[in-house]
């Protein structure tokens, strides 16, 4: 009885770390765990509650791929407080909280809403450049570099590609940042660092998106390989609790890094992947810290299209 006693201890466990600190999805399903309810029962408790909300968002909420935004999920939210015994407020209060916010009161994390929008803003951004589809380039390798700051905001990035010209004429590689919400692009700077220089740059102030094209000064022939480093710094929003990259196109290898700032060293990191934007996030495993560089790393052989992405959590 002891044994079976410690191990149902765990679940309420790790509910009350949750309900403290957060993030909302990691709360919400260490209460859906700890409660022992299966989804298809959370929502029949939802509708006996006069609140309409489908399987596939609950699971959504509770995976951090969506988050409640309308008056109807704010309504369903607070029912499940009920419904799962918690505190009152205490699911609210994880998605309203400073922690959870930028000065400008938006939500840190991105909705599949606020995805799709930053989508359309940055297919007319690279519209206006002049650049389609893969730009005639196929990766070969991406090594990405991303650092925290020490007040756990998203200070910068480091990309490096190493590409091959499929098409006869490519000079240039459009590259996009996608702040966090609350950012400010126009206080970001691009810097060209290895093999290219900074030619035109777009931004959109409302969706956080910035592109800028980096210009070869040489154009590749069909087969050529080119490799070229550029940089950007941020800086310019509030608490960032994950980095995500996405891909249009299969390709070769692509590391990222995340670094954190010795002043502010996240609770623990996890990885994942996502078909798209809309899909449930997969291939989660929690990635240990590395003590003396205070950093963490994903690797995947073989880009594939879709999104990978490092996340984490604060104390």
């Amino acid at each position: 009885m002891r044994h079976a006693t410690e191990h149902a201890d765990i679940p309420t466990a790790e509910l009350h770390t949750a309900l403290r600190g957060g993030p909302f999805h990691v709360a919400l399903r260490a209460a859906i765990a700890a409660r022992g309810l299966p989804l298809q029962r959370v929502q029949h408790h939802l509708s006996r509650h006069g609140v309409k909300v489908g399987v596939t968002s609950l699971s959504y909420w509770q995976q951090g791929a969506r988050r409640p935004q309308r008056p109807e999920s704010l309504r369903a939210v607070r029912a499940l407080e009920e419904i799962l015994q918690l505190p009152d407020e205490s699911l609210i209060r994880l998605l309203t909280e400073s922690g959870e916010r930028t000065a400008t009161g938006r939500a840190s994390g991105r909705s599949y809403r606020s995805l799709v929008e930053a989508s359309d803003v940055l297919n007319r951004l690279q519209a206006d450049l002049g650049w389609s589809l893969d730009g005639g380039l196929h990766t070969l390798g991406h090594h990405e570099r991303v650092r925290i700051g020490a007040h756990r905001q998203l200070a910068g990035r480091e990309s490096h590609h190493i590409v091959r010209a499929h098409r006869d004429g490519v000079d240039r590689f459009v590259a996009v940042h996608h702040g966090d919400p609350g950012c400010s692009p126009r206080a970001m700077t691009v810097h060209a660092l290895e093999n290219c220089r900074t030619g035109r740059v777009r931004l959109d102030q409302d969706t956080g998106v910035l592109v800028a094209e980096l210009l070869f000064g040489t154009r590749l022939r069909s087969g050529d390989t080119f490799l070229f480093r550029y940089g950007i710094e941020d800086g310019t929003a509030g608490v960032s609790r994950e980095y995500v990259h996405g891909f249009g196109f299969p390709g070769g290898q692509y590391a990222l890094q995340v670094r954190f700032d010795g002043a502010a060293l996240p609770a623990r990191c996890h990885r994942f992947t996502q078909h798209s934007p809309a899909a449930p996030r997969s291939g989660r495993h929690e990635l240990p810290l590395s003590g003396p560089h205070h950093s963490v790393h994903v690797v995947e052989p073989r880009i594939r299209p879709g999104l990978v992405g490092i996340s984490w959590d604060w104390e």
